[in-house]
């Protein structure tokens, strides 16, 4: 049964209303003692403790943070939808444990916004649409995005720096490795596909593409107001789904990019439609698959499956 906002709210006071209860146990323990390892910690303030609401941004704030960062994820099963998690108790203890938030924001994890809320404590909060100024309503999905995953990792290393001064140098350096060596192949790969397949038309499922295309200088051909309803669980017109297909009967498009973690019958329909056109499609997930890998690794796979499938589709 789906919970109304007011129910969900309600539920969340009480969640957080326990977990502070348990965070006053912990607080008297000796100050090495420890959450469960899949938790916060009880910090004795030498660890940054973090929770991001996924794991995309939690893999990024790990890696900048080094060894003076704790990061739990909340996220981090594929078949989990971001947008419609209820969180737990631990969740809430863990908010309740963390010197610092991450959360997507711009409606994509609201559950997350509602436990920091309720939890009425003085975590920094790194709310990544309002870093990025993207208004409500506006394409959620920015870790596609890289020049966002950039400037949110300028932020992390800034609240980094804020939390622990005396570690300011070590998490520039660690940002500097990051983008330098880190996402090296990532970046070659982008530059490449743009150098080579530049204004290629291009068909997708869904509006976490419309994020990854433009960097990529593909030229996303699929209606806008089809992709953020598949995204989002809306109705799909019927003028759009003709749209797509006839882009697809009449070769208008080189590929088809789509989330597998998202394939409704409208998606499916068109991928069956795609592979009867001999239209080369290839897929690319929401969260981090597998869940244990890091950013880049993750987006580097799904990078070299939209280069060869351009390179199928276009002969070169």
């Amino acid at each position: 049964m789906v919970r109304t906002a007011g129910r969900l709210r309600t539920g969340i006071r009480s969640l957080v209303l326990t977990a502070a209860a348990t965070v006053a146990a912990a607080a008297t323990l000796a100050a090495c003692s420890t959450a469960p390892s899949t938790g916060v910690r009880v910090s004795n303030g030498g660890v940054i403790q973090v929770i991001a609401a996924e794991n995309f941004w939690g893999s990024i704030a790990s890696q900048v943070g080094g060894a003076h960062v704790h990061v739990v994820s909340v996220i981090s099963n594929p078949n989990t939808d971001p947008h419609a998690y209820e969180p737990t108790a631990v969740d809430a203890r863990n908010v309740a444990l963390a010197q610092l938030v991450i959360e997507n924001g711009i409606g994509y994890d609201t559950w997350m916004s509602d436990l920091v809320a309720a939890s009425q404590g003085s975590q920094v909060v790194l709310n990544v649409g309002k870093v990025l100024g993207v208004a409500p309503g506006g394409n959620p999905h920015r870790w596609y995005n890289p020049a966002d995953v950039r400037a949110i990792v300028r932020t992390l290393v800034a609240d980094y720096s804020r939390l622990d001064p005396a570690n300011a140098g070590y998490f520039r350096r660690r940002q500097a490795y990051f983008e330098t060596v880190a996402l090296r192949q990532y970046d070659r790969l982008i530059a490449t596909i743009r150098a080579r397949y530049r204004g290629t038309p291009v068909g997708a499922s869904e509006s976490i593409f419309a994020m990854l295309a433009p960097a990529l200088g593909l030229k996303l051909i699929t209606p806008y107001s089809f992709l953020k309803a598949i995204s989002e669980g809306t109705e799909v017109s019927a003028a759009d789904k003709q749209t797509i297909d006839n882009q697809i009967r009449r070769h208008l498009i080189k590929i088809y990019v789509y989330n597998s973690q998202n394939v409704t019958p409208d998606v499916q329909a068109q991928l069956t439609l795609a592979r009867a056109a001999h239209i080369p499609v290839t897929r690319i997930t929401e969260t981090l698959t597998p869940p244990n890998d890091t950013y880049q690794a993750w987006q580097v796979r799904q990078l070299q499956g939209i280069e060869a499938a351009l390179a199928r589709g276009t002969g070169h």
